[in-house]
């Protein structure tokens, strides 16, 4: 063996080696891991290390709040602007509508143009999701869609619990209810 594989621990002495290193190589090499290894950490230490890790989370969740809270936001406002930007053409039909009344002796052409507007109202209303909720006289009232305003004793038996009027019409956005239909009801 070369006198660098003897040596390695650096020390003067001529032994022979063990798995290719010497005795007191060893001995020393032991004794050097141990001294190089991390001191444990005290009670306080892990204390102070683990009180830091605490507050670094809770300031990555208050921030991860605060940005989904921002994102949530711009989100609303972005979704209003669409549809009030979609509304502007119905405005503006309106608005040509009221001037054409203050001119115009055709009653005629004024209701067509007032169910046109209408309709484009209804058409893009319901691209976004809007429908009326059905509310047919003599149609059965259902508590998770109709609203009975007054109860009105029923003419015969087959009128009881049976929608007779309605007031108010009720309408729906992707299946949830926004409005319930106001309705009279036989008793």
């Amino acid at each position: 063996m070369s006198e660098k594989e003897k040596h390695e621990c650096g020390c003067n002495e001529e032994e022979t080696c063990k798995n290719g290193t010497c005795d007191c190589s060893a001995d020393e090499n032991t004794a050097g891991s141990e001294s190089a290894a991390p001191a444990e950490l005290t009670v306080e230490e892990k204390l102070a290390e683990s009180q830091d890790k605490y507050l670094r989370l809770v300031a990555e969740f208050d921030n991860y709040r605060k940005r989904t809270a921002r994102e949530r936001l711009d989100l609303i406002t972005t979704a209003g602007e669409e549809t009030i930007k979609g509304l502007l053409n119905v405005l503006d039909d309106f608005e040509r509508a009221e001037k054409a009344a203050e001119t115009t002796q055709d009653v005629q052409s004024l209701r067509e143009g007032t169910k046109l507007i209408h309709q484009k109202l209804v058409d893009y209303l319901a691209s976004k999701g809007l429908k009326p909720i059905e509310a047919a006289a003599g149609s059965d009232f259902d508590t998770d869609l109709h609203d009975a305003v007054t109860k009105f004793p029923a003419p015969d038996e087959a009128h009881k619990n049976k929608i007779i009027d309605t007031v108010q019409q009720g309408y729906k956005l992707h299946e949830k209810v926004i409005r319930y239909a106001k309705v009279v009801v036989g008793e």
